[in-house]
């Protein structure tokens, strides 16, 4: 019988622990989380704080008692794990509420340990109420302040995807919203044009953007910017990015790649081939480059899992890459991405083209449509599809499903010509606009 040891309970670890238990009845499985909640919908919680979603329980999706009871699996919250012995194939385990430590052994290691918010240096920032976002804690401490102390102004810092989801759901609650980004553009994973289309969303409901500008000096609600300019904030958000939890691998001498995440093959295993990674400090591979990848979103972490409890129960199914394929809503407009964007394009040895396509979401008579900004990069010689972007009111979810399928199936421009997308007034147009960047790329 094997022994499975999990490290973290979230999406990667308590999905991983489920299939795991599905493909092999027997396996004792045991799952550690340092946390005081398992198996939350992460991506939900800015729509908690917004009222969008009522109950915060609504994003658990189970307990360590259900695990126990509905599959067999025992799962010990508010319990870190500090130290990996490979050569015994133990780790070392603290009890948080009694600090008491002992050892469980493993015979496979599976580590889903995600990432820490970074929080930058700043002169004076114990003076501020200060929050980051997540775990599940973090996202009731928020919601508790909001409230009982009524806020009426917040700073971003970060206009990454949380960010802007977070000052779209803080307007919503009537706050007064500023972001600070330090790089030139908003959402700096997109392309420019497209970026400039979500600042101009952002500013339209009030949320003032200061670009190429950084928090220096704090001084209780009044932050003093390198700008020299001063903006006050009843609290701040850090929404700067996280930094993958890699210490205890990197204790146990696993190897950390370039993106600082820890190295995996294509099964997800580490140099050592009974301890597997999984998730945000996973270090894998760019699905159409090649290049080292690391992708912290749930999509990875969930496929992560499949792979992972398919190859210690005996099957093996490679992970074939990351695209980073994400969507996020940003008041009336939805942004997407998928693939490669033309930053990396113009530092990568690949000659490409680019299509741009202004299109309705649907037939332009039908009562309820909306405008479509798509983008999308090609091979030049292959015409493979490299990447694509969308900006728009409604419907971006599935162009950008679309040709995220294009790129993993291999698909050229002229394939996209030839793709028979539903149609009816209502949904698209009797060429869809994938249909129309296919047409376009000459």
């Amino acid at each position: 019988m094997k022994k499975i040891v999990i490290v973290g309970a979230v999406a990667g670890g308590a999905t991983v622990a489920s299939q795991i238990r599905f493909y092999d009845k027997n396996a004792e499985i045991v799952v550690f989380d340092q946390d005081d909640t398992m198996s939350y919908g992460a991506c939900g919680m800015p729509y908690v704080i917004g009222g969008k979603i009522s109950e915060h329980n609504r994003l658990i999706a189970a307990t360590p008692e259900e695990f126990k009871n509905e599959r067999k699996i025992n799962v010990f919250l508010k319990h870190r794990v500090t130290k990996i012995d490979r050569q015994l194939k133990t780790v070392e385990v603290l009890n948080l509420e009694s600090q008491q430590s002992f050892k469980e052994t493993y015979d496979f290691l599976i580590l889903s340990p995600g990432g820490t918010p970074i929080v930058p240096e700043t002169t004076g920032l114990e003076s501020a109420i200060m929050f980051t976002l997540r775990n599940f804690s973090d996202m009731k401490k928020i919601n508790g302040y909001i409230s009982t102390e009524k806020p009426k102004s917040c700073v971003i810092v970060g206009a990454g995807f949380i960010g802007v989801e977070m000052a779209e759901n803080l307007v919503d609650l009537g706050l007064n919203v500023s972001i600070v980004e330090k790089s030139p553009q908003v959402m700096n994973i997109m392309d420019v044009d497209c970026s400039t289309l979500v600042e101009k969303e952002l500013s339209d409901h009030g949320v003032r953007v200061y670009k190429e500008d950084f928090i220096t000096n704090v001084k209780g609600s009044n932050l003093v910017l390198d700008s020299g300019k001063t903006i006050q904030a009843d609290f701040i958000l850090m929404s700067i990015g996280v930094s993958p939890n890699t210490k205890l691998a990197e204790d146990a001498g696993l190897t950390i790649g370039e993106t600082r995440g820890i190295v995996t093959n294509e099964y997800l295993q580490t140099n050592d081939a009974y301890i597997y990674v999984i998730g945000d400090a996973a270090e894998n591979k760019d699905f159409i480059t090649g290049d080292a990848k690391r992708v912290p979103l749930a999509w990875p972490a969930h496929r992560q899992a499949f792979i992972v409890a398919k190859h210690i129960t005996g099957e093996k199914i490679p992970f074939k890459g990351l695209l980073g394929t994400t969507i996020c809503k940003v008041f009336s407009l939805d942004v997407a991405l998928t693939g490669l964007n033309e930053r990396t394009l113009k530092d990568s040895p690949l000659k490409f083209e680019t299509i741009i396509q202004k299109s309705k979401s649907n037939a332009g008579y039908y009562p309820d449509h909306a405008n479509i900004f798509l983008k999308v990069h090609y091979d030049s010689v292959t015409r493979k599809v490299l990447g694509a972007q969308a900006v728009g009111g409604k419907g971006i979810d599935k162009r950008i499903d679309v040709l995220s399928t294009a790129i993993f199936a291999g698909l050229t421009m002229d394939d996209l010509q030839a793709l028979e997308l539903a149609y009816a007034p209502p949904y698209s147009s009797p060429k869809d606009p994938v249909n129309m960047v296919g047409y376009r790329a000459n």
